[in-house]
């Protein structure tokens, strides 16, 4: 059974920054290319970043790129997403997700973490 767990949530004043984390078990997870997305009441899910099986590529949103960075570590199971310069209007919960094709759709993404709520405020 596969399980994706996330953690690193909470509620950070506007500036500051916050490490979300999520591992993988159930599968090898060196195999899959990882992504983040962030959903609102009332909103789809978002794309925020996903990095490929190898980390040596990553793609980010433009909303967050420069401020949020993507890495994996493949023996622990883990992706991280670093969150810098957070904005009110990052506050979102959180997803990380398990795919195995480079994609931005949601509906790709074979398996989902219970998602971590993130909140800045102003």
């Amino acid at each position: 059974q596969v399980q994706l767990v996330e953690s690193g949530g909470g509620l950070v004043q506007a500036g500051g920054s916050l490490r979300l984390s999520c591992v993988l078990s159930g599968r090898t997870f060196s195999t899959y290319i990882m992504g983040w997305f962030r959903q609102t009441p009332g909103k789809e899910r978002e794309f925020v970043g996903s990095i490929g099986w190898s980390a040596t590529s990553a793609l980010y949103a433009d909303s967050v790129k420069g401020r949020f960075t993507i890495s994996r570590d493949n023996a622990k199971s883990t992706v991280y997403l670093q969150m810098n310069s957070l904005e009110p209007e990052d506050t979102a919960v959180y997803y990380c997700g398990a795919s195995t094709k480079p994609t931005m759709v949601p509906a790709l993404y074979a398996y989902w973490g219970q998602g971590t709520q993130v909140t800045v405020s102003s």
